[in-house]
């Protein structure tokens, strides 16, 4: 018989944060747990979060603006520790998970006043800051890629290899062919730029969609997403060349289209690379270069590794070198079926099953708080924790 326990997660408000966290949430829900979220405004406006979770909107600083900001970061955080800590003595959760972003920061600080067991999950292959200087202060570290860069050396006894969770739509390609891909079948490129989209994308790509031999150009099928400033000249553009394409910012069928697409171009996100690699879809990656310790590079360097993917550094990316690239992979017979077993093979689509036995192992059953020395004991701990670690973060 399962026990009923509660958990609190806390996410900075970006996809790549809130996503992998609503799986998890999701799968806690199913076996019977209550949850709930903490996050900032942004957050909320992340779609997907499963019904039955609570939502708390907490004060968090950004370290930014040089003396003045941190000071002010201090404040939000000391702020959103203790109304994270009076929430935890409420709800008395068994366990506290952090997705890394500043919004996690303060819900972490408070598990550790009071004694918590706190766990982190890292989405990208190089450790986030929150995450970075919290790692040797919670019990464990999950995180999607076997190579992880900024690591403390104290946290590495902590390392749980559990992937990135997706959703199921996702996980469930595996299991479905390859889409159908002849010498004279329909071509079907699927172009993403990120929540942000990417002008590089609307640039490169159809100049390089222009230079495709005729014969590859007519059975070409586009879809792009990208900004609303880019979206018209790249409709227009696809126009001109006679190739069926659908623009728009925004695709709320993203699964389908994955589905649907035999070859990706666009960023490298960790949820992209996660939800391609469980897909076996091969892709072509153009690492967004302003990422933070250039991440996104180290994020696909496995899928690159295997054969099942290719990166080009935005600076070398050219509408030529593109054209090249998709020719290979168009025209070599097989060649995008074996990129796609290959990137499968990458694939960890037991992700979010993963994380959560590894929560539901770390804390502990609800009959122990019983004996606890009540759940608000380390209130009376100072404030100053809060402003020293809001120091280390901006050191």
């Amino acid at each position: 018989m399962s026990v009923s326990r509660h958990y609190i997660l806390a996410a900075g408000g970006t996809g790549g944060h809130m996503l992998p966290a609503y799986a998890l949430a999701a799968e806690l829900l199913s076996r019977g747990h209550q949850v709930a979220l903490i996050t900032d405004d942004r957050g909320t406006r992340i779609p997907g979060a499963p019904a039955g979770m609570a939502v708390h909107v907490l004060p968090a600083g950004r370290l930014s603006g040089g003396p003045i900001g941190w000071a002010r970061a201090a404040i939000a955080i000391r702020q959103g520790r203790k109304q994270a800590m009076a929430l935890m003595g409420e709800f008395r959760p068994s366990a506290v998970v952090g997705f890394g972003g500043y919004p996690s920061f303060p819900a972490l600080l408070a598990a550790k006043a009071l004694d918590i067991p706190a766990l982190l999950h890292e989405q990208n292959a190089v450790l986030g800051r929150v995450n970075r200087l919290m790692a040797p202060r919670v019990a464990a570290l999950a995180v999607a890629y076997s190579n992880i860069h900024r690591l403390p050396a104290s946290a590495l006894s902590k390392l749980h290899l559990v992937g990135n969770p997706v959703r199921d739509e996702f996980v469930a390609m595996r299991d479905q062919p390859f889409p159908p891909f002849a010498s004279d079948g329909i071509f079907r490129l699927l172009i993403v730029g990120g929540s942000l989209g990417a002008t590089v994308l609307a640039q490169v790509v159809p100049q390089a969609v222009a230079m495709l031999p005729p014969a590859l150009l007519s059975r070409l099928q586009v879809v792009q997403q990208g900004r609303s400033d880019d979206i018209e000249a790249t409709r227009a553009r696809y126009a001109e060349l006679g190739v069926a394409a659908e623009c728009a910012t925004y695709f709320a069928d993203m699964p389908e289209r994955v589905r649907w697409a035999h070859l990706f171009i666009g960023r490298a996100g960790a949820s992209t690379v996660a939800e391609l690699s469980c897909a076996g879809r091969p892709a072509i990656f153009v690492p967004f270069p302003a990422a933070v310790h250039d991440h996104q590079s180290h994020n696909v360097r496995d899928l690159v590794a295997a054969g099942g993917a290719r990166s080009i550094p935005q600076p070398q990316f050219t509408p030529a070198g593109l054209a090249k690239q998709i020719q290979k992979l168009a025209l070599e017979p097989g060649a995008l079926e074996t990129a796609a077993a290959r990137a499968a093979s990458c694939g960890r689509p037991f992700a979010t099953r993963d994380l959560a036995d590894l929560v539901e192992s770390t804390g502990g059953a609800p009959m122990m708080d019983v004996i606890r020395v009540g759940a608000a004991h380390g209130r009376a701990r100072s404030g100053a924790r809060a402003a020293g670690a809001t120091k280390e973060m901006a050191e």
